[in-house]
């Protein structure tokens, strides 16, 4: 009897139930807001001294938040090295937050690294509660007068062309 409860064609819940669960998922993993909204302030400790988002207040800011046991936190450093150098000279600023407790485990993981982008720390998390981090590595665009336009779960290099058009198109601005 089971069996034909699901290969009954007239039933639409099983369907139903596969599509809602798809459009969920689909945007919690790349979510483009449907309207910008002020992105929480923060001030951070970083490499040489502390970075606050009202200093880049003009500058379009790719905010990324990583660990140091993150897979695809790995995968996406080069790529953040790639469109800070490409994007640089029209306003964009790269700022990877740290959030792993203990900073040399942080250190450790960035010595495999070049980077040149700016590194953040963030040890109690506060700034990722403010940005309701759900995944590693999660990423957010804010524009240059600090709103947020789009947040992003993890890293995949499929994702990377809808990531760079939004950004183009906030360089724009």
């Amino acid at each position: 009897m089971p069996y034909r409860f699901y290969r009954n064609t007239q039933s639409p819940a099983l369907p139903t139930l596969v599509l809602v669960t798809t459009l969920v998922l689909a945007t919690t993993i790349f979510s483009p807001l449907l309207f910008a909204a002020d992105a929480p302030t923060f001030e951070l400790p970083a490499d040489e001294n502390t970075i606050s988002l009202n200093q880049l207040q003009g500058s379009v800011v790719y905010l990324d938040f990583w660990a140091s046991w993150c897979t695809p936190c790995r995968k996406s450093f080069p790529w953040m090295n790639k469109i800070q150098s490409k994007y640089k000279d029209k306003g964009l600023v790269v700022v990877a937050v740290n959030l792993d407790k203990s900073k040399s485990k942080a250190d450790d993981f960035l010595k495999e690294f070049d980077r040149n982008f700016i590194v953040a720390f963030d040890p109690e998390g506060k700034t990722a509660e403010s940005y309701k981090v759900m995944g590693m590595p999660s990423s957010y665009l804010i524009d240059r007068k600090g709103q947020l336009h789009l947040s992003h779960i993890g890293f995949r290099e499929s994702d990377t062309e809808k990531l760079e058009s939004k950004i183009r198109e906030l360089l724009k601005q």
